[in-house]
């Protein structure tokens, strides 16, 4: 080695491909790890399925749900759920609450198309479901997709019904069709952003009539029928129901050389998962460590289930106050990872990244230390301080990583729950698996990353 490379090894900052740093015993358990995520992911279609997913893991691992006003012993295991679409977790740590906890925070719900209030309908012979889009999606990317239906009714007589439709073997699907090319002329010189409007995603859900020729809507009607036979609804109840369209794929290893995982939802499950991983395996921590698999993110983590709401904060405070303590002594001298992911960089659209900050494929996870919009806004930017205690971290534990930002500073932007956790005082910075094609109905992620999200989490609870 000469003494420019000497030197070029000391002093540059060279991620590299995790295949060319990581030994053959660890690679195998990384790809062991995505085969559990992959079981998990398919289980995990909503919000509402990701929590029941879980929690069936939580109590298979001794977890118990939380008793609010009970002071528990180091290594107790507690779970809360908020409302059926959000989850916290945690170990009881050692040391006191005031030194701070150890949260992991990941969102479980993903971009998606919602049913309207009033959803069934019926043109020409086909019946229908109108839909309002859930989070940032390109509208062009959903139609002549295989499509699932997930959701709970709360029947007029107060019963709530779980549907689920088109996931497993044998149940029929759900689409929503696009014209032929060969009459598609003026949908092709709209913008792209045009070329489907949200109007226009209306989900085929059947085509056959009551057979009744006294009637009108007949297809419509057929469906109302089948429905009631199968749930005990009426069309009323839909007024009720929240109903969520999902892609119907499972979860596919993608390569000939299987490094890759092709599904839906990897944003941001594939955080939640090792997140969830890495407090499983917590024993008796030294500090009490938290993960928190929260809602609405993808629509700004409003409502009583997203992270703007107070539910994590009312946590703690029943930890603090189990000890005597204010919540804000706790919080003051807690730290977060926040379990989001970031935009792989994508060479068939280099135009869009910025080269040299940019997450890749197979380099690890990835810190962000800030996110917002062009010029950081709506980012928590984390200090300078709590970015290089965790990076010592993972360079001590040899966590293999990498830094990024997303995209160019002036081509967009985005948003995490960190800047809601940053509100509680906690140190928080963003830490996840880069994503390619992010928000599209099949994202891809890679094992190697997956595995080094875990890896992080997993030291993190340690310390």
């Amino acid at each position: 080695m000469s003494k420019a490379e000497e030197l070029k090894k000391e002093l540059a900052y060279a991620p590299k491909h995790a295949g060319l740093t990581v030994s053959a015993a660890e690679q195998k358990k990384a790809f062991a790890f995505a085969e559990d995520y992959k079981q998990f992911l398919d289980e995990a279609r909503t919000e509402r399925l990701a929590v029941k997913a879980a929690v069936a893991r939580a109590e298979a691992c001794g977890f118990k749900p939380f008793e609010p006003y009970r002071k528990y012993k180091a290594g107790s295991k507690v779970y809360y759920v908020n409302r059926g679409k959000a989850v916290i977790l945690a170990v009881i740590g050692k040391k006191s609450v005031k030194e701070g906890v150890r949260i992991a925070a990941a969102h479980i719900d993903s971009p998606r198309l919602d049913l309207k209030p009033n959803p069934l309908y019926e043109s020409d012979d086909i019946a229908m479901f109108k839909t309002h889009y859930y989070g940032g999606i390109k509208k062009f990317q959903w139609v002549t997709v295989p499509l699932a239906l997930h959701g709970v009714i709360v029947r007029r007589d107060g019963k709530e019904i779980e549907v689920s439709i088109g996931d497993k073997e044998g149940e029929p699907k759900f689409v929503i069709s696009d014209i032929l090319p060969h009459l598609g002329a003026e949908q092709a010189q709209k913008p792209l952003g045009k070329a489907i409007e949200a109007e226009d995603l209306n989900v085929i859900v059947g085509s056959l009539p009551f057979k009744d020729d006294k009637a009108s809507e007949l297809v419509k009607l057929n469906i109302l029928k089948l429905l009631n036979e199968k749930y005990g609804i009426v069309e009323s109840d839909f007024l009720s129901a929240e109903l969520e369209v999902v892609p119907a794929y499972r979860t596919d290893d993608i390569g000939f050389d299987r490094g890759l995982l092709g599904g839906y939802g990897h944003d941001d499950r594939c955080c939640a998962y090792p997140a969830l991983r890495a407090v499983f395996e917590a024993k008796t921590p030294a500090k009490t460590v938290i993960t928190v698999l929260t809602d609405k993110e993808e629509i700004g983590s409003d409502g009583n289930t997203g992270m703007q709401s107070a539910y994590l904060k009312y946590f703690i405070a029943y930890l603090a106050k189990a000890e005597g303590l204010d919540v804000f002594e706790v919080l003051s001298h807690s730290e977060c990872l926040s379990a989001d992911v970031n935009s792989a960089y994508d060479p068939n659209f280099a135009n869009c990244f910025e080269k040299n900050n940019s997450s890749y494929l197979n380099r690890g996870v990835v810190l962000t230390k800030y996110t917002g919009a062009r010029g950081k806004g709506g980012a928590s930017d984390a200090s300078a301080e709590y970015i290089g205690k965790v990076i010592r971290l993972m360079n001590d534990k040899k966590v293999v990583w990498q830094i990024g930002e997303l995209g160019k500073v002036d081509v967009g932007g985005g948003g995490t729950v960190a800047k809601y956790i940053a509100k509680l005082d906690v140190d928080v910075v963003d830490l996840g698996v880069p994503v390619l094609s992010m928000h599209a109905p099949y994202e891809v992620i890679s094992k190697f990353d997956l595995w080094m999200a875990f890896r992080a989490f997993d030291e993190f609870f340690k310390q």
